[in-house]
């Protein structure tokens, strides 16, 4: 795992960082066990993803492979993947976008979402405290340590953290609406939702249900409804290769006050993270599902064995995240 994390500075400077139209240096080959452990990062991504209030950007920054993975979507669009491909070279092409790395992580992405939708939603309906107590504690932690990678903490980025967090705390705690499931409009939600995914603290989930197509996208895959995914899909590969430019500019750029931005966007997202909560007002949807649409955080009313079950995953999931960033850490030379 250490020799992943390598890849991208620690510091928060990524090594690829060049000019906008050279070709982006990336890590040398890996070994087969470290893309396994990408697909493993990966599938912890796509575990995130599919929680709505959880964002697999968190994941990706908390598992050290954020700005390598926003690089490598952005290369997509850039001049040496598509003069590779014009001219038939695939391997250019491929080596361009860091193929390799790009299949790994959507390959465990992908794996998590095909297997685990069912029961995620099975858990998010039956023990929502328990699993919103693990995810908050990984979140907390991610905190604790993205904070690492800004390098001089001054005013201006702490008015940039709040400015994500003050942003991050209004947009979890909107209220979804009922929405068309016309091609047009998920396509539209793909890109919406994607943009928020590779976000650390806004999950793009989280967006599908202000948008009121999260139960619909679950349904699609657990029915394996091909065309509907297909749409989303491409809105999603729309949306990511478009924001991805917006965001590795920043990062080249404006590097600390951006991660200070994401850290907010982090803080924030533990408004719609709180476990436990008491449902203020709900609407039935076209479904027969009843939607909550405004709740209000509030403490556990009394010390029962869920409580303490609940308290105990928010631990471990902090010291999940402790763990793994311990591990990322370079190994001082010998």
């Amino acid at each position: 795992m250490t020799s992943d994390s390598q890849t991208t500075s620690q510091q928060g400077s990524p090594a690829h960082h060049t000019d906008t139209q050279a070709p982006v240096n990336f890590a040398p080959n890996r070994t087969l066990k470290q893309y396994l452990g990408l697909t493993a990062r990966g599938f912890a991504m796509g575990c995130a993803d599919i929680v709505p209030g959880v964002s697999g950007g968190t994941m990706a920054f908390i598992l050290g492979i954020y700005e390598e993975l926003v690089m490598s979507i952005r290369a997509g669009a850039r001049r040496p993947f598509w003069q590779a491909l014009l001219r038939l070279n695939v391997p250019a092409a491929l080596e361009a976008v860091n193929a390799r790395f790009l299949v790994a992580v959507l390959a465990g992405i992908a794996i998590a979402v095909l297997t685990l939708a069912s029961w995620l939603e099975w858990v998010l309906e039956h023990q929502p405290v328990l699993i919103w107590s693990f995810f908050f504690g990984l979140v907390f932690a991610s905190i604790v340590t993205v904070r690492k990678r800004v390098h001089n903490w001054n005013p201006t980025l702490f008015v940039a953290l709040a400015v994500g967090a003050v942003g991050a705390y209004f947009v979890v705690g909107a209220v979804p609406v009922q929405t068309p499931e016309s091609a047009w409009f998920l396509f539209l939600s793909g890109m919406l939702a994607i943009c928020a995914m590779i976000l650390p603290g806004i999950s793009g989930s989280f967006i599908l249900v202000l948008l009121g197509k999260y139960q619909f996208v679950l349904a699609a895959v657990n029915q394996r409804d091909i065309v509907s995914l297909a749409i989303v899909g491409a809105g999603a590969v729309v949306g990511i290769v478009t924001f991805a430019q917006v965001l590795a500019w920043l990062f080249k750029r404006y590097h600390d006050a951006t991660i200070a931005v994401l850290i907010g966007l982090m803080a924030g997202s533990l408004r719609k993270i709180w476990p436990w909560k008491e449902t203020v007002a709900s609407i039935i949807d076209r479904h027969g599902e009843i939607l909550p649409t405004v709740q209000r955080n509030q403490l556990p009313s009394a010390l029962t064995a869920e409580v303490f079950l609940a308290l105990g995953l928010a631990v471990a999931g902090f010291a999940v995240v402790i763990v793994l960033d311990r591990l990322s850490q370079p190994k001082p030379a010998s």
